[in-house]
């Protein structure tokens, strides 16, 4: 007898319910003002920030991935003096918001008005204003990256942890230098585990590029708040920012959904059975061969 299962029809149910209702909202409440959404969603300077808002999230990754593999290698050194500083580095970062880092990042001017190179303790060779160097997209490239980096260094290392230490053993066996034992065994190895997490901090920073508001940098939600700050039209301004951020999210799962496929190839290969077909095949012939062999040895003893 088949399990009725009544409460899935009345969960469908109740789902179905809420559904309708959250479509009815969207389309007679007129407060979400679409036609207002459909002006500016294409307009230049949205157009402007969403490309602000990418590259942000490809440097601040490429730069914490880099940041992050060095920072794991000065962790899981023999060296103390790199594993200190590696740690200081991800307690100050790791313990600090995001949003604050941010800020001061963008007010470093008024700390240090130069930034000049010369002699420690000793005279200043030549020096640039601080606010001429750091404009607001580097100061928002830098704090990304320097945040990130400390995130991503956690995630390399457990990685590497979790490459078995009789691998980093057998490479020392054959004569392999410890460089070329991380580049060729421990991180292709790695990956498998160093990949999920990364695409989570990958859509994580995608999100956290509107926390550079507080530089200030003309990213989705700076250019939102300044088209509201006119039309007074808030809710439709920041739902039409959701939709983008829906929209880039949505392709960053995709591309983490292949990724993680190609580096877990190797234990699906594992994990597959043998085919049985082969294999019965293989029997039936061995079988076969042993039975052609008796009859023959009985007709000869008869």
């Amino acid at each position: 007898m088949p399990v009725r299962h009544p409460l899935r029809w009345v969960a469908a149910a109740v789902m179905l319910v809420l559904v309708a209702m959250a479509v009815n909202t969207l389309v007679t409440n007129e407060r979400f003002n679409w036609p207002e959404q459909f002006e500016y969603i294409f307009a230049p300077q949205i157009m402007n920030a969403l490309y602000n808002t990418v590259w942000l999230t490809i440097v601040a990754m490429v730069g914490g991935v880099v940041g992050g593999v060095l920072l794991a290698l000065m962790r899981l050194s023999d060296n103390p003096i790199l594993r200190a500083i590696s740690w200081f580095y991800l307690w100050v970062f790791r313990a600090t918001p995001l949003y604050t880092q941010l800020l001061i990042w963008g007010s470093l001017g008024a700390l240090f008005p130069e930034i000049g190179l010369g002699i420690p303790f000793g005279p200043v060779f030549v020096s640039w204003e601080t606010n001429t160097l750091l404009s607001a997209a580097a100061a928002a490239a830098l704090g990304l990256v320097l945040n990130e980096a400390a995130y991503m260094a956690e995630i390399v290392r457990a990685g590497i942890l979790s490459v078995d230490e009789g691998q980093r053993e057998a490479a020392g066996a054959l004569g392999m230098s410890r460089a070329k034992t991380m580049r060729r065994i421990v991180l292709p190895q790695a990956m498998r585990v160093i990949i999920p997490p990364t695409g989570n901090e990958t859509i994580a920073t995608l999100k956290n590029t509107s926390l550079v508001a507080a530089v200030p940098f003309a990213e989705l939600t700076f250019q939102a708040q300044n088209i509201y700050g006119r039309t007074y039209q808030v809710i439709p301004m920041l739902i039409m920012v959701c939709l983008w951020y829906l929209l880039l999210s949505s392709i960053l799962m995709v591309g983490q959904h292949f990724l993680e496929r190609h580096f877990g190839r190797s234990e699906r290969g594992a994990a597959r059975p043998a085919r049985p077909a082969a294999l019965l095949s293989s029997g039936r012939e061995q079988t076969g061969g042993g039975g052609g062999g008796g009859g023959s040895g009985d007709g000869g003893g008869g």
